[in-house]
């Protein structure tokens, strides 16, 4: 005669059955709840974020942070992509990219750095920046348009890229073992969102050659972040600055010294008074060569 289980047993099995399902769900529901939740979540949708914060980080440069919907929400935004930023100026609609300085490791807000242009400042731009003096007059609480993630690079990671040629073509990857980087004024954003996604994976192998171009040496913004970076990897993240005004009697070799049109000097190997020897200029290189397929 076979075993046969009493109802209490049956009844015993059940109610343990379902104890260890209730733990089950709600142990992936306290996950859930923790894991961050993305702000932009459709590329062609607007999202109203409003401004939180500004600093001043240097004579003609700001920091705006904006908060996200909440204090657990990440933008959402992946390496080498950007946003756009949008607003009804003087009856017509203005439309600018930037790349934020924070990442998707700051959850509740985003950080952009804008260098602004006001009206009869710049001989350049005589009327000035119409999204960045916008941008410079905002109050606390107010709104601004983001949209994205924006761009036809992403950085996958190890080295590895996804690269579109234009907007209609599929992405395709890449590899990159070293990555030659030149960045002026606040272009240096997309170029710091970079090198900081490739430092921090200390698997990365990929190297990083950055040179930073700027008016004169008050314009260099970011430069602590940038130094901070070359302290902490310098196997793997090399800087260099160049000016079109250097000052005189500099502690550093800040400018280009033009030499057959090569001439890299490391910032910190360069004194006043001396210079180190030329590097030899590197072998022109066909474009297909900066990255190759997996």
């Amino acid at each position: 005669m076979g075993f046969q289980p009493s109802p209490g047993l049956l009844a015993s099995l059940g109610v343990g059955l379902l104890t260890l399902l209730g733990l089950a769900v709600g142990s992936y529901l306290v996950r859930r709840s923790r894991r961050p939740r993305v702000t932009l979540l459709d590329p062609n949708e607007k999202y109203l974020l409003r401004l939180l914060d500004t600093t001043t980080v240097s004579h003609n440069t700001k920091r705006f942070r904006f908060a996200l919907p909440t204090a657990h929400h990440v933008l959402g935004l992946p390496v080498g992509k950007h946003v756009y930023l949008s607003a009804r100026i003087d009856g017509s609609l203005v439309i600018r990219p930037y790349t934020p300085v924070t990442s998707d490791e700051d959850q509740g807000y985003v950080d952009l750095v804008i260098k602004v242009y006001l009206k009869g400042v710049h001989p350049k731009f005589p009327e000035g920046g119409k999204m960045s003096q916008y941008l410079n007059n905002l109050k606390i609480g107010d709104v601004v348009e983001f949209r994205g993630p924006s761009g036809l690079l992403t950085y996958i990671g190890k080295g590895n890229f996804s690269i579109q040629l234009d907007k209609k073509s599929p992405a395709e990857p890449r590899v990159a073992k070293r990555l030659g980087m030149i960045a002026g004024g606040t272009g240096i954003t997309p170029m710091l969102q970079l090198a900081r996604a490739i430092l921090k994976d200390p698997e990365d192998p990929t190297q990083c050659f950055l040179l930073f171009a700027n008016q004169t040496e008050k314009d260099i913004i970011l430069r602590e972040d940038l130094e901070e970076l070359q302290a902490q990897h310098p196997g793997r993240f090399k800087l260099w600055f160049t000016l079109d005004h250097p000052p005189a009697g500099s502690a550093f070799c800040l400018s280009l010294e033009k030499k057959s049109g090569w001439c890299l000097q490391e910032q910190h190997s360069c004194s006043t008074g001396g210079h180190p020897p030329t590097p030899s200029p590197p072998q022109a290189r066909p474009r297909s060569s900066v990255f190759h397929r997996p």
